[in-house]
């Protein structure tokens, strides 16, 4: 795939503080409807740049760092819910001056896209959802429990290598911390460039990281999605990604949805024509 325009960085005012987001296209702002687009965690916008880059040819895609996140200011509350991260994406479209977007959100985005679309549905013309969790009951306080602890630094550096191995095992084992071969993972190892990268961006956040995951796993999912209502929705999901088993369960839930299963083979080029389909 051709390399898209260069992925710009900036900032931007809120409540409770900076901002950081990464964007592409803004020449593109007046002619075409934004493309708001919302992380994963661990980690920031940084792990989808390739696709604002790529997104960026047709339109501006703005992708701000969730609060306590990438570069942006920690949220405001103490153990904030999902609908407190989807307020926060208003603010941040009023700071930037976008009456109405289009919105993708890929794991933790995709719970906070559900939130925006239940309180602001005025907002968001279409909406895609990559990779939502409708985790089973006992799952989900599985993880609650274990998936992300709260860390601080310490005297002897030890948030170093937890960081090392939360990122990594996160590449082996779906949950993570279940580390035995019935929740081994199809997938290589990433290569150390890519691990270090991801281990720096939890590392920046290590203190406030935890905060999006114990939101998503609080998370009503199965009972919030029915209430979407006259929102053009689509759940997608990339086969290397464990989360993408969902998507069926996803779709039943919101009648008139549509879904698309991201192959292997299709990769980054399969996800883009997918994604451009949809929105044009």
């Amino acid at each position: 795939m051709a390399t898209g325009p260069d992925v710009d960085r900036a900032f931007v005012r809120i409540q409770e503080g900076l901002v950081h987001y990464r964007h592409a296209g803004e020449g593109l702002k007046s002619t075409q409807l934004p493309l708001y687009m919302v992380h994963a965690g661990p980690g920031s916008s940084v792990g989808i740049a390739p696709l604002i880059a790529e997104l960026g040819k047709t339109r501006w895609a703005v992708a701000p760092d969730t609060l306590g996140n990438g570069d942006s200011v920690p949220p405001g509350i103490q153990n904030p819910p999902v609908s407190y991260y989807a307020d926060s994406v208003v603010r941040i479209m009023d700071a930037l001056k976008i009456d109405k977007a289009d919105y993708f959100g890929t794991h933790t985005g995709a719970h906070i896209g559900v939130e925006l679309l239940l309180t602001r549905p005025d907002r968001i013309r279409k909406a895609i959802f990559d990779g939502i969790g409708i985790f089973p009951d006992d799952l989900k306080k599985d993880m609650l429990a274990n998936y992300a602890p709260e860390i601080k630094p310490d005297e002897f550096g030890r948030q170093f290598t937890w960081a090392w191995h939360f990122v990594r095992d996160q590449s082996l084992h779906f949950p993570y911390f279940l580390r035995d071969p019935a929740h081994r993972l199809n997938n290589p190892m990433p290569p150390p460039e890519a691990l270090h990268r991801s281990v720096t961006e939890v590392l920046k956040a290590v203190t406030t990281y935890h905060n999006g995951y114990r939101a998503v796993f609080a998370h009503d999912t199965k009972g919030r999605l029915p209430l979407i209502k006259n929102t053009p929705l689509m759940f997608m999901g990339s086969e290397p990604d464990p989360l993408h088993v969902y998507i069926d369960a996803a779709a039943a839930l919101c009648p008139g949805s549509k879904k698309a299963l991201i192959t292997r083979e299709q990769g980054m080029p399969g996800r883009v024509k997918v994604m451009l389909d949809f929105l044009t």
